[in-house]
């Protein structure tokens, strides 16, 4: 007699209950793998599609079948000629490269230098002097 009074008793409980507590277990499973598998992994891709931005003449390369070499030439957006022994270049994809072991410092465009002024600009340098001396005038008196 007990055991059908526990049977009638759960019978009655299980039809409801609160849409909240059956999709709390679901939202936090997918809360879950976005922290831990998705954002890492979209983290890592957009990292992995910098450096192959940023890849450039000189610097030391791995491709993906395990190949050291040196960059070459930048062919185009989406191949690379890679030097991997001395004299042998190879064409590669870009997206091929596995990682870039050692960068190369950009090179450096030369600073233009100002041509010295001819000794006979007199002209252009009282030109000067006297668009000075009026701004200086201007400051002074407010006049802007």
């Amino acid at each position: 007699m007990l055991i059908s009074e526990a049977w009638a008793q759960g019978a009655g409980g299980a039809g409801g209950g609160d849409i909240f507590s059956m999709m709390f277990p679901l939202v936090l499973i997918f809360a879950v793998f976005y922290f831990l598998l998705i954002r890492p992994q979209q983290k890592k891709m957009k990292d992995h599609r910098e450096m192959l931005a940023a890849v450039r003449r000189g610097d030391k390369v791995v491709t993906g079948g395990g190949i050291i070499g040196t960059v070459a030439k930048v062919v185009s957006d989406d191949e690379l000629q890679v030097e991997i022994a001395e004299g042998v270049k190879v064409k590669i994809s870009r997206s091929t490269l596995a990682s870039v072991m050692s960068k190369t410092e950009p090179v450096k465009e030369p600073e233009k230098k100002e041509k010295p002024e001819a000794a006979n600009d007199e002209a252009r340098k009282d030109k000067q002097d006297k668009k000075e001396g009026a701004s200086l005038l201007n400051r002074l008196t407010g006049k802007d």
